[in-house]
């Protein structure tokens, strides 16, 4: 993996704008604003790293799925959502609810060396329009004759067929937060309704506070009092389960199907790193990981277990004692050992694996200036040193936002 200097296209941001990344200018605590969009640079992979790379999020994934089955136990205590939800998780994930999409942040230098886990946005993931659509129209611009690590709008579109396919349902709420004042929440579930549209769904937009509850029907429903049979919801479980209507969540026969389903409290919460290295420990591709203190580490990184940004991290070595505010912590911590990110001339990386029905499908590369990845990083486009296909893929962006 390399990173080269590239000239922005002049029309970029209006580009990225339509293609639906509204989000692309973040004003710093200072005042100052900076691009979130950034193609002043690309990172480019050897198809052997893709390859190799692809592996390894697909093994990971596998690995994570055993990981939830030990947290379902209760082996390492609740992990921060309580007894209830710890049980909603267990038999979500028994029932095998089929879910859509995550995404894995792994460090990684392109010097030879496994790649190493953070950890796994599984339950709602973002960054997905600058990975699956903005960086594939930037290809077709600037390098038409390449190809990219960039599958995850067609599988997308193949993982809601397959849903409808399984379920018989053809109608599909989709929800998220308007509390989320970025409109990268709005623009993301703008996003999954195009997909999911694509994939022969009829879609209804709608925000979380406007759920309600039937109880005649005894079912979730609409503004219309329309019965929700299945919803994707940009909204943690977490707090899902705090919420008024959270104890009515508990009924499985009388709630819609989730999307993603409630076994994703499991993978999307940073207990999961624990369970993985005590499940598999010196796995190459882990890093150590405690739950509650730091146990044998000198080194290490302290994440609050339903963290998210970079909110309430805290860095503990040599030469970096860092503590990121926040509003996490309150539900217990993990402590994972501290492994420096990549360094390209002042820039870290992190990549993003994009993984869907447990295939690997795509990458989005996000950097910082420092050690934690958080609000202020930059997206950053990746090509692969490779001829593109003799037949291109089909634009991926089929329907406007």
């Amino acid at each position: 993996m390399r990173r080269f200097p590239s000239v922005p296209r002049p029309d970029w941001k209006q580009k990225i704008e339509e293609q639906g990344l509204v989000f692309s200018t973040t004003t710093m605590p200072d005042g100052r604003k900076i691009e979130y969009w950034n193609e002043s640079a690309y990172y480019e992979f050897s198809m052997d790293e893709v390859e190799t790379l692809e592996k390894t999020a697909e093994d990971m994934h596998l690995m994570c799925l055993e990981a939830a089955k030990y947290l379902a136990t209760g082996a390492m205590g609740d992990i921060g959502i309580g007894r209830q939800a710890l049980e909603l998780a267990a038999e979500s994930l028994q029932a095998a609810d089929m879910d859509i999409y995550g995404r894995f942040d792994f460090i990684y230098d392109g010097e030879g060396g496994p790649a190493k886990m953070l950890e796994y946005n599984a339950d709602t993931p973002t960054g997905l329009i600058e990975a699956a659509v903005a960086q594939w129209f930037w290809l077709q611009d600037v390098f038409p004759e390449k190809d990219q690590w960039n599958g995850i709008h067609e599988a997308l579109i193949r993982q809601w067929k397959k849903l409808q396919f399984r379920t018989g349902m053809s109608t599909l709420h989709v929800a998220h937060s308007e509390a989320e004042e970025s409109g990268e929440d709005w623009m993301t579930a703008a996003y999954m309704r195009d997909v999911a549209s694509q994939g022969g769904w009829t879609t209804i937009g709608i925000n979380m506070s406007d759920i309600g509850w039937d109880p005649n029907l005894n079912r979730f429903v609409d503004l219309d009092n329309f019965m929700i049979n299945t919803m994707f919801k940009l909204y943690p479980w977490e707090l899902m389960m705090k919420e008024p209507f959270g104890h009515r969540l508990l009924q499985r026969a009388h709630n819609p199907r989730w999307v993603e389903p409630a076994w994703k409290m499991l993978l999307s919460n940073k207990a999961l790193l624990a369970a993985l290295w005590h499940l598999y420990p010196n796995h190459e591709n882990l890093l150590p990981a405690y739950l509650g203190d730091p146990g044998p580490l000198k080194e290490w990184v302290a994440k609050p277990l339903h963290g998210r940004e970079g909110d309430n991290i805290r860095i503990h070595a040599p030469g970096i004692d860092i503590s990121q505010p926040g509003g996490y912590g309150r539900e217990g911590w993990c402590y994972q050992q501290y492994h420096p990110l990549p360094d390209f001339d002042g820039n870290h990386p992190v990549l993003g694996l994009w993984v869907v029905d447990g295939e690997s499908v795509g990458c989005g590369i996000r950097e910082s200036d420092g050690p934690i990845t958080d609000y202020f990083c930059r997206f950053v486009p990746n090509t692969i040193d490779a001829p593109a296909p003799i037949a291109p893929p089909a634009n991926p962006y089929g329907a406007a936002l």
